[in-house]
């Protein structure tokens, strides 16, 4: 499940470094949208799987839980969006416009916790609501942008630090499936999906390779498991990061070489 979730940011900074056109660069800008949201989904419903093989609840009702987890995250997540949209037309500063988008962040959280939804998943459809019906997108994406860094640091800091080394040798079979696989999964996936949608010969050809990046939800989502098997934590922390400096460093640069081939990138 963790290895649907692909990094934008990465495919998103290649396109524009390189000022990426055509179909495979507009069929990858949707497909890395909806990616990590597949990932989250996807992990939700192998939450409940897991839950069930060690014997901590039915399968019927381990099922059920995590499809009321995601259609509820869904639900409120959009309304928390629609209301995001009421302040943006009145607020205009900057200054403003952050405290209101850390106090919607928030807020998000805390009803994701009070009501045991995906937290994740909750603000994903609140960005993806204001990305859509807010004029004003470009400019609320500076601003976030203009804070995160720090934030990213301190996240993959926070997860470099329970990666114990000590493991990695125990799990060096399973991580050289998780990665190989992952690329297959991805190529063949592309692939089959365009030809079924009756894509264009280089979105089938080229899209997969596009999607190798991975980074922040897949880490997320490495903590969130280890919360659910405590028993397995240290392995699949050490295959989802070793698996994530991989892609990253490989990633953009497949990228690219696969945009460039596409004829999507000129003059470099």
């Amino acid at each position: 499940a963790i290895a649907a979730a692909t990094a934008p940011a990465a495919t998103i900074m290649v396109i524009k470094q390189y000022r990426a056109r055509g179909p495979v660069t507009e069929t990858l800008l949707a497909v890395v949208a909806i990616d990590d949201a597949t990932a989250l989904i996807l992990f939700s419903l192998s939450v409940a799987v897991a839950q069930a093989i060690v014997g901590t609840g039915s399968l019927t009702a381990s099922l059920l839980s995590p499809l009321k987890e995601i259609g509820g995250a869904l639900l409120v997540g959009a309304v928390l969006g629609f209301l995001f949209l009421i302040p943006l037309r009145f607020f205009k500063k900057k200054g403003n416009r952050l405290s209101i988008i850390v106090g919607f962040v928030f807020a998000g959280l805390g009803l994701a916790e009070w009501l045991g939804l995906s937290n994740l998943l909750l603000c994903m459809a609140m960005g993806a609501i204001v990305a859509n019906f807010s004029a004003d997108v470009d400019e609320i994406m500076d601003i976030c942008d203009s804070i995160t860094p720090p934030i990213f640091m301190l996240f993959f800091v926070a997860s470099g630090a329970d990666l114990k080394l000590s493991v990695l040798p125990t799990v060096g079979m399973i991580g050289a499936i998780y990665i190989v696989l992952r690329v297959v999964g991805k190529y063949v996936g592309a692939l089959v999906g365009g030809a079924m949608s009756r894509c264009d010969a280089n979105v089938r050809k080229f899209l997969g390779p596009c999607l190798l990046p991975q980074a922040g939800v897949a880490i997320g989502l490495s903590l969130a498991a280890g919360q659910v098997v405590p028993q397995h934590a240290p392995q699949i922390r050490a295959v989802i990061l070793c698996g994530t400096l991989i892609y990253e460093l490989i990633g953009p640069a497949v990228t690219k070489f696969s945009l460039k081939k596409a004829g999507e990138i000129t003059g470099q």
